[in-house]
């Protein structure tokens, strides 16, 4: 079955940025629920002076709108002692890797009006001192990415 089109009326964003900024990390109301319903992988990400752990999705790519604030990226390079994302039933997820740390990545300060593509394989991670809301939204990639192509990923 295909799944049908999405349409996200301005009224949600701004509903979704109208809200108060909170401490940390969080998918902003009413865009998330909007959008699990829909099965649309768009949201909006606030973040309010967080540095978030460095991320490798082989299954999607991320596509960043900044919509306020200002946020840094940093980008590519490869992973520092990197992990595979821990499940809830003490498995893990390879899909996802994880690292505390970047080594020769790019580094992007974002702002309001700025977009950033990061492909499926590549290392990331975002910080802020201060809040920012962003877009963030969810593209497969044409192939799964193979561990053993992700910069610093090494089997153990």
């Amino acid at each position: 079955m295909i799944p049908e089109c999405v349409f996200i009326p301005r009224e949600t964003t701004e509903q979704s940025c109208a809200q108060e900024p909170a401490q940390g990390k969080r998918l902003l109301e009413p865009l998330k629920t909007f959008s699990l319903a829909q099965g649309a992988p768009i949201h909006i990400l606030e973040d309010t002076n967080v540095t978030n752990e460095v991320e490798v999705h082989r299954h999607e790519g991320d596509l960043w709108i900044c919509l306020s604030g200002e946020v840094e990226f940093v980008v590519g390079g490869s992973l520092v002692e990197p992990w595979a994302k821990k499940l809830p039933d003490g498995g893990t997820d390879d899909k996802e890797l994880k690292a505390n740390t970047i080594r020769g990545g790019t580094s992007h300060l974002m702002q309001e009006g700025d977009v950033l593509w990061i492909p499926a394989g590549q290392p990331h991670m975002h910080k802020t001192a201060t809040t920012a809301r962003l877009y963030i939204i969810k593209i497969p990639p044409q192939a799964e990415v193979l561990l053993a192509d992700i910069p610093g990923w090494s089997f153990m």
